[in-house]
């Protein structure tokens, strides 16, 4: 299985295509068979004890204009990946305006979000500190607003979406656009390489999106997600999730 696509350019030299799209199948088997391995091992050792109660004081987790950029961000990240994958299992559809718009949204979404988690939320409440790497092992270690897992899916996220923009700019720029006719390629050895970081990048916000969705579903984090809808968890939910004295929401 080859792991990098070459072709010739106008030379006859061998540059490179792309990503090789074989490891697209190899990251969607791997995804299921751990996600499922996860799912039957946590079931496997589920003790019984009672969820906490969503009734009673609710207490707010995310403000509203938050939750949209969530949701923005979540919907162009599953269009940019639907679009992406589309020619290449096979769907003949009209697909490459559809891609770089919703590109572009998400570009612009996540500049509003870096500047107001900048400068108008607590963006230290989202920092990994070595004190976070002790939670995975330690039942009596609470986190604060966020936990270890979270911040490790934020940042891991938050690494593929940049390289996903910046790449998806680069070759973006290179298309017929509203705004400018395709240019000439003067090095194609140069965009390939763009072209195969675009294709990595790609591969791991797929892994990753899946993992987040799993973990969203999860009976013991639907909490999470509801309040990703809502903005609130109950008083019940936050003491036995979080510390308080490291996080006093409202």
């Amino acid at each position: 299985m080859e792991i990098i696509r070459y072709r010739r350019d106008v030379w006859g030299e061998e540059v490179i295509l792309g990503v090789s799209w074989d490891l697209l199948w190899v990251i969607a088997v791997t995804a299921f068979v751990l996600l499922a391995a996860h799912a039957i091992f946590m079931a496997a050792l589920a003790k019984k004890k009672a969820m906490p109660s969503a009734q009673g004081k609710r207490v707010k987790r995310h403000e509203g204009i938050d939750r949209a950029f969530h949701w923005i961000m979540a919907g162009s990240v599953l269009v940019l990946i639907f679009t992406g994958i589309a020619p290449i299992i096979g769907l003949r559809i009209s697909w490459l305006n559809i891609h770089w718009i919703a590109g572009l949204i998400l570009s612009f979404v996540c500049i509003f979000h870096t500047i107001r988690a900048l400068f108008w939320q607590d963006f230290k409440s989202m920092l990994l500190g070595p004190a976070d790497f002790k939670e995975p092992f330690d039942e009596t270690i609470k986190p604060g607003k966020y936990s270890f897992e979270q911040k490790g899916m934020h940042w891991a996220m938050t690494v593929l979406v940049i390289a996903v923009i910046a790449t998806g700019i680069t070759l973006f720029l290179h298309i017929d656009s509203p705004w400018w006719d395709r240019p000439s390629v003067d090095n194609e050895a140069t965009l390939g390489v763009f072209f195969l970081l675009h294709g990595i990048s790609t591969l791991g916000l797929i892994a990753f999106t899946a993992i987040h969705i799993y973990f969203a579903v999860r009976p013991e984090k639907r909490f999470y997600t509801r309040s990703m809808v809502q903005g609130w968890i109950s008083e019940d939910e936050l003491k036995a999730n979080h510390d308080t004295d490291k996080w006093k929401p409202e």
